[in-house]
């Protein structure tokens, strides 16, 4: 069976809006409530954050919902109980944490658990290349899990080169060098970024992160890239108990200007 992240993008080309939450949160059973509405809603990607106690790239919201989470009782083991009752989801789903996580896990024991719940890939943001291509990537061939690496403005291009070589998933872009949960503002920095991108050109789909927010920064992300990645706006959105269908509606579709 083909890998959902490469169906994905061979169906779709631009405006592929990602959706991220924290597994556990708001309360410890919502990870497959949150699944079913968003893939009812026609999110393209679901983006599941595990619970980590010391999240150094995410911002005060998703460090919150991670504490929170832990405080609920959630674990990698749990969540992938959880997830084997959501098998039946039609699009891919991924999982970011921290290579501590994993390591603790089991290296195999992860891959292969993610292959039997159908977790299509994994984002390690602190996971060195390195240490990637000699005991990760033998396991992520094998269960056919994607590994996606991140990239900044500030990533020299030999260092894109290479993760482009290594990636067969897609590459996550952020927006700029800060954590995430700050409203990203200086799209023209972003564009003099990918006018070097397609000089290399990049064999691997992108997709923006941090820092988007709403339908106008979902829109100037997707005009650059394949699409975005909204978290910690959706996490807002799920603390306001707003409905889950109001909030994808609001990115993906332009409101009417009320006079």
């Amino acid at each position: 069976m083909k890998n959902k992240i490469e169906t994905l993008f061979e169906t779709k080309e631009k405006e592929i809006l990602s959706v991220f939450f924290t597994a556990g949160y708001p309360k410890l059973n919502d990870t497959c409530r949150i699944i079913k509405e968003l893939e009812e809603n026609n999110v393209d990607l679901i983006e599941i954050g595990i619970p980590y106690s010391d999240p150094l790239a995410d911002g005060p919201v998703i460090q919150q919902a991670s504490q929170t989470a832990i405080e609920n009782g959630m674990t990698l083991y749990l969540l992938f109980e959880q997830l084997s009752i959501t098998r039946s989801c039609n699009i891919p789903i991924i999982l970011m944490g921290y290579l501590n996580s994993v390591v603790q896990f089991g290296v195999e024991k992860f891959y292969r658990k993610c292959s039997e719940n159908f977790v299509s890939g994994i984002i390690l943001p602190d996971l060195p290349l390195a240490e990637f291509e000699q005991e990760h990537k033998p396991y992520a061939d094998k269960y056919d899990v994607k590994v996606i690496f991140l990239i900044t403005p500030n990533t020299n291009l030999e260092r894109i080169k290479q993760i482009d070589e290594l990636s067969n998933g897609f590459i996550y872009v952020v927006s700029s060098n800060s954590i995430t949960g700050k409203s990203y503002q200086n799209f023209e920095a972003l564009e003099k970024f990918y006018q070097q991108l397609h000089k290399i050109p990049l064999k691997n789909k992108t997709l923006i992160g941090f820092g988007i927010s709403d339908r106008l920064s979902f829109t100037k992300a997707s005009q650059l890239a394949n699409g975005a990645i909204i978290g910690s706006a959706f996490i807002n959105a799920l603390s306001k108990e707003q409905a889950i269908s109001e909030f994808v509606d609001s990115i993906k579709n332009i409101q009417p200007l009320i006079s």
